[in-house]
């Protein structure tokens, strides 16, 4: 009997945690849907015209640096959805109470409106902030960073995350984003068009044909967001140090490295959604090579804060 209920306890386990990631997918690309589909309607009420040059930076700008900023608009939300963060409203323990109280004075420190604060069930060690204003963003912390971590460092990696926002690093980022965006989209268009005209006055070849032109198209996004996101991941990698830095000015530097101390002698990898995980405390652990990382090593950032 008791073996049977361990089964079905590791089953429930394991179906719980499917439903997590099926749940995510399916927002990940309803979200996505209706970004493309309001971008499409915005096209059209403009008249866009993307044959042209012009029609086409101007579609090339809407859905870059359109579907960056309505994803950071949303970044809230879909990261609630997403973690299952739960919004401080009214302190229930002593716990909340003191890490509401405590995001509220880095704030003021930081001199920016208090973010939401919300705690989300993960065994992670980890922390994120999002948002698309300065004075009204959310701050984040896992259950399992509040469990092994002490309230000094703990207060470190808020810190951390107040810096990010203080310092705009979302809005940047998603700046950043969009206009890289926006020229991929755009010479992969142009590069394509290039390529078909060229066929087109070969009376053998006759050009590429509409379907040759979107494979064409999607190989060269593919190859320049390569190289796109190795920009974006390399900014990343900058604002940690500074964040790391804004930390150790409204804490210590001594509760900062003893953060990232306690992280690193967790060495399990952030399972935050895509959509903050270039803003959690801790690296996500993936990529070739560094280039592609949207974190340096935990032991160059406590070099950084140790020099």
């Amino acid at each position: 009997m008791r073996r049977l209920r361990c089964i079905w306890a590791i089953a429930q386990e394991n179906l719980k945690k499917w439903g997590i990631i099926v749940f995510r997918i399916v927002l990940f690309l309803a979200t996505n849907l209706a970004i493309i589909v309001l971008l499409g309607l915005v096209m059209s009420i403009l008249g866009v015209d993307s044959r042209s040059t012009s029609g086409l930076l101007v579609m090339a700008a809407i859905f870059g640096m359109g579907g960056s900023f309505i994803s950071l608009a949303m970044s809230k939300w879909i990261t609630k959805k997403s973690t299952g963060a739960r919004v401080i409203v009214n302190p229930g323990n002593p716990t909340e109470q003191w890490l509401y109280v405590t995001v509220r004075r880095l704030a003021e420190q930081a001199k920016i409106g208090t973010p939401e604060v919300a705690i989300y069930e993960s065994p992670d060690v980890n922390a994120f902030a999002t948002g698309m204003k300065k004075n009204a963003a959310l701050v984040a912390v896992s259950t399992g960073l509040l469990y092994n971590m002490s309230k000094d460092e703990v207060e470190a990696v808020l810190a951390h995350e107040i810096s990010h926002v203080a310092c705009g690093d979302m809005v940047t980022l998603g700046l950043i984003q969009g206009v890289l965006n926006t020229f991929v989209i755009l010479l992969s268009r142009l590069a394509a068009g290039v390529l078909n005209n060229s066929l087109s006055s070969n009376k053998e070849s006759g050009g590429l044909g509409i379907f040759g032109y979107m494979a064409v198209t999607i190989v060269l996004e593919v190859i320049l967001g390569f190289f796109a996101s190795m920009i974006v991941m390399w900014f990343s990698r900058r604002r940690e140090f500074t964040a790391d830095q804004g930390g150790a000015y409204l804490t210590s530097k001594e509760k900062m490295v003893s953060a990232l101390q306690r992280l690193l002698a967790h060495p399990q990898p952030s399972h935050l959604p895509d959509q903050v995980v270039a803003f959690g405390i801790r690296p996500k652990i993936g990529g070739m090579t560094l280039l592609f990382r949207s974190h340096p090593p935990l032991e160059d950032r406590i070099k950084a804060l140790q020099t």
